[in-house]
């Protein structure tokens, strides 16, 4: 059975140039970056891009930094990141000591 794939959404307007694959990859990318996303200050989900890289909560007006497409750790490919809880859990286990016992 065919894999599924979503929708063109506004890549519509290449029509049969460049090719499927490079259009719907397209499309997740600006599908992505349009969207309302999480503000990291006040967490509502009211902040827009404005230009690349730069980003506008609407509700308590913060201007920040972050990512070109999106300010989530979250590719927008559905690439993964790199783990990091593993680093993480490791720092918190302690390190058990051994003991040397002296005979006597």
């Amino acid at each position: 059975m065919a894999k599924l794939i979503e929708k063109l959404g506004s890549a519509k307007r290449f029509g049969p140039r460049y090719g499927a694959k490079t259009k719907h990859t397209f499309a997740k990318i600006e599908k992505e970056q349009r969207k309302f996303h999480k503000c990291p200050y006040c967490n509502a989900a009211k902040v827009k891009r404005l230009v690349m890289g730069i980003w506008h909560c609407r509700k308590c007006n913060a201007k920040f930094t972050g990512k070109a497409y999106s300010i989530s750790k979250t590719f927008a490919l559905g690439e993964k990141p790199e783990p990091e809880q593993k680093e993480a859990e490791e720092a918190q286990e302690p390190e058990e000591e051994e003991t040397i016992e002296e005979a006597a």
